[in-house]
């Protein structure tokens, strides 16, 4: 393509497509970062600790009603069962999995359809949040890390905390009280909150307006089709081995499976960043150390995810608090039943909580098997040649000979790229691709099928010939 031609359809698209979709983004969240305002100065003024936390259950409400109007009602009767299940437990020392067990009843009946399904995914993202730190808190007063059961007050201002209920993320019962003491304003406070929230309107830009053209300028990918025009080009300049018609099309199915798989990360960071950005806006998200408070809250590192080490990294920075909850209250209590069982289970509680979804489920359980055949593979050649090449960095005091040498550097790269190839294979499924009804109600089994079928069920091949090795070399 002409360079005159690229830069008429960037400007097209920053006119048709950019200007919209910011247009679009701060029509939604504005009221939002209002309440989210709103309740920081009224932490800040000081008074009773119950008027602190009403302030903080009224402006949640009105913030769900804002998104879901009238339907914010199974949101809120959600979070008056958790209450009474821990009210009617607070003698057993089984409350962490007593209530998950109710949450888990109560999920799947509204995924089975017996709350209209459009409205319940809507509202999917707002009920995993209440479900978790219900249960993180349930789990809390059994280890004795919360000393008593909350006011009910106080427990619905936790769980209806108007920085988190929307957008999340999952922030703890000892986060919240230290938003409610209010901290002084400060520069901090208002420059990191006002960073994540530009960056998840940049993140959201790409997502809708550049990721999905990624490959536009180069070859005509999108579609099955591939155009004759293409074709003969290849053919006249040579290239043998791509005029043939199946190589091309396999190839043009992946580059548009990485469009695809690049939007939804992108889609991922701008929720995570918008989240970060109405968290640190309300009060909460901060960390302390002696009497300096740094406003650090970090919920996505998009880095980690598009040039990844490897897919054990890519799945603790896709969603950082939400990975913390899993490892501590699921994948740990877990453990007794053996590493692998308990990477199973946890991935089974997190597709559970993303709700009952074929795509997910299909992506998050292929996800457990990835990230497990990566890390014993990648632990027993780094204990065969003494070399750090596991899935996380090592220390600078590792026991390992060989650290930085360029053999050493070549593997960590194959893994990396690696690791692409899994992600671009796991997000071929969450395109533009399906109509919007699917989309909002969940995408079908032969969806994700089909997808997976075109890319001939790659990733799962190279995970499973990984894992022969690796039993192999045992």
């Amino acid at each position: 393509m002409e360079p005159s031609s690229m830069l008429a359809l960037w400007l097209q698209l920053a006119e048709s497509c950019g200007l919209s979709t910011v247009q679009q983004g701060l029509q939604q969240i504005w009221r939002l970062l209002l309440l989210c305002l709103l309740c920081r100065l009224c932490f800040r003024l000081g008074g009773m600790s119950t008027v602190k936390h009403m302030v903080s259950v009224l402006t949640g409400l009105y913030g769900l009603f804002l998104f879901f109007e009238l339907h914010m009602l199974w949101v809120l009767l959600l979070g008056a069962l958790c209450y009474l299940v821990l009210l009617l437990s607070r003698r057993s020392s089984s409350r962490g999995l007593f209530l998950s067990g109710v949450i888990l009843i109560y999920l799947l009946m509204g995924e089975l359809h017996l709350i209209d399904p459009v409205t319940w995914h809507k509202m999917r993202g707002s009920q995993m949040v209440v479900a978790m730190k219900a249960i993180s808190l349930a789990f809390d007063l059994d280890r004795g890390v919360v000393a008593s059961l909350p006011s009910p007050a106080e427990f619905l201002g936790y769980v209806l905390f108007v920085g988190t209920v929307i957008f999340g993320p999952w922030i703890s019962f000892s986060s919240y009280k230290g938003a409610i003491e209010g901290k002084k304003l400060s520069w901090s406070w208002l420059q990191n909150s006002s960073l994540s929230l530009l960056k998840s309107q940049v993140c959201l830009l790409v997502s809708n307006c550049i990721a999905p053209y990624l490959f536009l300028f180069f070859i005509p990918i999108h579609g099955d089709q591939i155009t004759d025009n293409f074709v003969n080009t290849r053919a006249s300049s040579g290239m043998c081995s791509l005029c043939n018609f199946t190589s091309v099309l396999l190839l043009c199915r992946w580059l548009h499976a990485y469009e695809n798989a690049v939007s939804f990360h992108f889609s991922n960071y701008f929720v995570g960043h918008l989240s970060e950005g109405t968290t640190m806006l309300a009060g909460a998200g901060f960390s302390e150390e002696k009497d300096n408070i740094k406003w650090d809250m970090s919920v996505v590192k998009p880095l980690s995810v598009e040039m990844p080490r490897s897919m054990v990294l890519v799945v603790t920075s896709w969603n950082i608090p939400m990975s913390r909850w899993l490892n501590t209250y699921v994948f740990k209590n877990a453990m007794k039943l053996g590493t692998f069982p308990a990477i199973l289970v946890t991935y089974t509680a997190s597709a559970l909580l993303h709700g009952l979804s074929f795509h997910l489920g299909a992506v998050l359980l292929s996800l457990g098997f990835i990230t497990y055949v990566e890390h014993v593979l990648r632990k027993k050649l780094a204990a065969i040649f003494s070399a750090c090449i596991l899935s996380r960095p090592c220390t600078s005091d590792c026991s390992h000979q060989h650290k930085k040498e360029c053999w050493v550097m070549l593997v960590n790269l194959l893994f990396s790229f690696l690791a692409i190839f899994h992600l671009t294979y796991l997000g071929s499924m969450f395109g533009p691709d399906v109509d919007d009804q699917a989309a909002e109600e969940g995408y079908l089994a032969s969806h994700t099928i089909q997808k997976w079928s075109e890319l001939n069920w790659a990733s799962h091949q190279v995970v499973f010939v990984c894992w022969v090795f690796y039993r192999l070399i045992q």
